[in-house]
């Protein structure tokens, strides 16, 4: 009984912790703007902290655009971009309980026999915000956010990011 419910409680464990390790793209624009006129586009900035993310961002950015038809010129697009990147560090306490009680003598966990050990996982988060900006009126039209686990391996992010920004721009434009 103790093994299946240890089992168990590491099955709920590992789907938690799988299904936080999912992207979490968001976006968000202003139904009121005609998307339809923006055909041009130019870079505000991207601030991610380390200009290897930064060229990796735009260039991202610039494909995904690219592939709704939109053209990247020097200044005074019709729309202005602008990204911005954050890391952090995000703790999350784990407990796990040993020596499950049973019957009519069970309270709690274990009437007394439980052991309880509680770890803190420390993961990496990076956040990622692309801006759209109608260039004239200076007023947001869009914005997508992405927050996802960063990996030690920076190919695997790099990998990450593109797939993501991918999700984020695949209803982009609104209609």
């Amino acid at each position: 009984m103790r093994q299946k419910l240890s089992l168990f409680l590491l099955g709920i464990s590992l789907f938690s912790s799988a299904a936080s390790l999912q992207a979490q793209v968001k976006t968000d624009y202003d139904h009121s703007a005609a998307f339809s006129s923006y055909k041009t586009y130019s870079w505000l900035k991207v601030q991610s902290g380390d200009s290897l993310w930064d060229d990796r961002i735009k260039q991202d950015v610039d494909s995904q655009l690219a592939a709704k038809g939109w053209t990247k010129v020097d200044s005074n697009g019709d729309a202005s971009v602008s990204a911005f990147r954050r890391t952090h560090d995000q703790k999350t306490l784990e407990t796990f309980y040993d020596g499950f009680g049973g019957g009519w003598r069970w309270r709690g966990f274990g009437g007394g026999n439980a052991m309880a050990t509680t770890t803190t996982d420390v993961t990496k988060v990076g956040n990622v915000v692309v801006d759209i900006f109608d260039t004239h009126t200076q007023k947001l039209i869009w914005r997508g956010t992405d927050t996802d686990d960063l990996s030690s391996n920076a190919d695997k992010n790099i990998q990450k990011l593109a797939k993501d920004l991918n999700n984020m721009f695949k209803k982009f434009p609104p209609k």
